[in-house]
């Protein structure tokens, strides 16, 4: 990699395209080669605030500013100055930015404004969690749907995505800033269809040092989750999935009998 003081400056008039980076959920390797390269290439940096690891922004030539604060007008106020005077400019986002991301609204206004972009993914806390608690999110005979999703609050979800709705379809779901509305959560799932003894499980700050897991079911998890005093930055995994024990079918891809493009199967 080479250093932030290698890069050559950035020209007065020569416009770069604005890149949205995914920091990924925590752990300081989880973000891509693209993204950190783009972060050592950078002259302004604009983070979204605590969950992006300060590792990340160690080091780098650039000018960082941290957006908590900030309100849409006050970031994009920033980025559309920079990007005049020719700076090359990262917005980095926790996770992946296409999931609870806040983009949309930013990527109007660039385009409202002709300024190119693009965007480059990160690692979700949802596919982090699934990786923490060392599982597929996805079973043969089991589960063949992921579900991200949110409970309403502050901010509402549309009508027929709220969790009783989606529980009808007994899939498995990643649910995201929910945790501090468990109870809420279980009625809900326990409402839509889920069977009291479907596995559940919490992993709080995923990758992060102080991550913490639970396991439990629909009948224990608020329990749980109340005497750990989780209120945030924790994801809720539901479904069969998540069930100890080898899973009840294989995947076709390495069974011998199975035949496809690349080998031919013994039941042929």
């Amino acid at each position: 990699m080479s250093k932030a003081s290698d890069k050559q400056p950035a020209t007065a008039g020569s416009q770069h395209p604005v890149h949205f980076v995914g920091a990924g959920p925590g752990d300081p390797e989880l973000i891509t080669v693209k993204g950190r390269r783009l972060l050592w290439e950078a002259d302004l940096v604009i983070f979204t605030g605590s969950l992006v690891p300060r590792t990340l922004l160690e080091g780098l030539g650039a000018t960082i500013h941290d957006s908590a604060g900030m309100n849409l007008d006050e970031v994009f106020a920033l980025i559309i100055k920079g990007w005049h005077e020719g700076k090359r400019i990262v917005r980095l986002h926790t996770g992946d930015p296409s999931i609870y991301g806040a983009i949309n609204e930013q990527i109007a206004l660039l385009r409202s404004h002709a300024v190119p972009f693009f965007v480059v993914p990160g690692v979700s806390s949802g596919t982090a969690s699934a990786a923490a608690l060392q599982t597929e999110l996805t079973l043969p005979e089991v589960s063949q749907t992921v579900i991200f999703t949110r409970r309403g609050g502050r901010t509402p979800v549309p009508e027929g995505e709220n969790l009783k709705s989606l529980a009808v379809h007994q899939a498995t779901m990643m649910i995201f800033l929910s945790v501090g509305m468990i109870d809420e959560v279980v009625a809900d799932l326990r409402a839509g269809g889920y069977p009291a003894d479907t596995p559940v499980a919490i992993v709080e700050k995923v990758s992060w040092p102080d991550e913490r897991q639970l396991r439990g079911t629909l009948a224990t998890i608020a329990a749980q989750v109340k005497e750990a005093n989780i209120t945030k930055t924790a994801i809720i995994a539901v479904g069969r999935v998540l069930a100890d024990g080898p899973p009840p079918a294989l995947s076709k891809l390495y069974d011998s009998a199975f035949s496809h493009g690349y080998r031919e199967g013994t039941g042929n």
